[in-house]
């Protein structure tokens, strides 16, 4: 492993994380122990020792997986070998492992795992890797070993309920800041807050407010020609994103999901619509409900792809121009192979676009972004890493010929613009909102 860890740190250098470097200057053998012992019988160790053991190394996995496509199929970025260098020997010893052991076992699993689940579909039994590798960071969080911007991120949750640490007033004022703004795009737009009763709450991830308000302002104009009945709250439970979940730390995850199910409640809305972001979605419909023991979200949940996919079916946004410059569409992982809407993206892509373009593979089988996961919020220190390793993604998008990318999730929007940027392709990013704002048809009573 050594020697595998050094050939790998010729292509983006000795990466430096106080976050996992100082923090195994703390641990003890004895510790680590303890804490595994623990860890393992709140996961339930037989389910993990199953899936450990029921792998034949067969190999089909290590086609599947970006990672290992784009470091030369270097076998050590193999699914299967992720899990033999972290979880094997961890069961395989009891949990009596070096703090080394620890530091390596935390960098595969926060920055060379996506947890995208293509390796699965190519498992002839299934093994969920996702599951394994979401187990070694639980593990990793318990001993305190995190990538030092993922723990800032989830230290921002448990303080603020939000991924920016973005405060009450300054959450208001942006609201009230992008009603305004609209007011140069349409007549009289009314961005509602604390609507009781309303159809619809719309949440967003902490980076729009703090970063991309534009985008706040832009699913305003949407939804006030679509006659929409909606609303946010102006209290915690706006923010739907969830870096605690892919921190490993479940308590913040749990406060953070709780928060955003009680703002809908209380708010007596009949319907939560989450914006474009893929990790979100995954953490209210898959992974923070069942930890607070829901098995579905008290609210019904549906993802912006879905939403935009029934405003333009049902007519109640029409277009008045497609969009003519080339488009392919990138899959989020967590909505396309975890939720199936491939279909929608696609209806949606080509009532909006007059030149759309596969990327090959695509749906269910694309490649993932790289960037979700927790893997993008692990920070800069790990971008060069993050970018080498998706080159497989730079290729398939530069064979499509189209300058724009269609990503309808934010991490995923930022990580193909870092890969972009870095394999000079070219190309730019676009939400499906962009392109709706920019082709929509605007009824004669919101005209300037």
């Amino acid at each position: 492993m050594a020697l595998a860890v050094k050939q790998k740190e010729k292509a983006w250098g000795k990466v430096l994380d106080a976050g996992l470097d100082e923090t195994i200057k703390k641990l003890t053998p004895e510790k680590i122990e303890q804490v595994i012992k623990k860890a393992l019988e709140k996961m339930g160790p037989g389910r993990l020792k199953t899936m450990v053991e029921t792998c034949i190394h067969c190999g089909l996995c290590s086609e599947a997986c970006h990672t290992y496509l784009s470091n030369d199929r270097d076998p050590t970025f193999a699914p299967v070998a992720k899990v033999k260098q972290t979880m094997w020997p961890i069961l395989k010893n009891k949990g009596r492992v070096s703090p080394e052991f620890i530091r390596r076992a935390a960098e595969i699993a926060y920055t060379e795992c996506n947890l995208c689940k293509r390796c699965s579909m190519y498992c002839p039994f299934g093994i969920d890797m996702a599951y394994i590798i979401l187990s070694v960071r639980r593990i990793c969080h318990l001993l305190g070993v995190t990538p030092l911007y993922l723990q800032d991120t989830a230290h921002s949750h448990a303080v603020t309920m939000n991924q920016m640490w973005v405060k009450q007033d300054d959450w208001i004022d942006t609201l009230q800041w992008q009603e305004e703004e609209t007011r140069g795009e349409i007549k009289n737009p009314i961005i509602p807050i604390n609507k009781e009763g309303a159809d619809i709450m719309y949440s967003v991830i902490g980076p729009e407010p703090k970063f991309q308000a534009h985008l706040m302002g832009q699913a305003a104009v949407i939804m006030n020609v679509a006659g929409i009945d909606w609303t946010y709250p102006s209290f915690d439970g706006w923010d739907n994103s969830d870096m605690a979940m892919y921190s490993g730390d479940h308590e913040i995850m749990g406060r953070v999901k709780r928060a955003h199910f009680e703002a809908a409640m209380k708010l007596k809305v009949k319907k939560i619509v989450m914006g474009e972001c893929g990790h979100a979605f995954r953490s209210i419909y898959d992974v923070g409900n069942r930890w607070l023991g829901l098995r579905m979200p008290p609210v019904p949940v549906i993802h912006a792809i879905q939403f935009y996919y029934e405003l333009l079916r049902e007519g109640r946004i029409k277009i008045k121009k497609k969009f003519d410059k080339p488009v392919t569409l990138h899959d989020p992982c967590n909505v396309i192979r975890g939720r199936g809407l491939h279909e929608m993206a696609r209806y949606v892509t080509n009532a909006l676009c007059e030149d759309f373009r596969e990327m090959n593979p695509n749906k269910e089988y694309n490649f993932c972004c790289n960037a979700g996961g927790g893997v993008i919020n692990c920070g800069p220190p790990w971008t060069k890493k993050r970018v080498i390793s998706n080159r497989v993604k730079a290729e398939q998008m530069k064979a499509t010929g189209a300058p724009i990318v269609i990503t309808p999730c934010h991490n995923c929007h930022s990580g193909i613009e870092d890969v972009i940027k870095y394999y000079k392709l070219g190309m730019h990013t676009k939400f499906f909102s962009q392109i709706i704002v920019e082709v929509m048809e605007i009824p004669e009573k919101f005209k300037l």
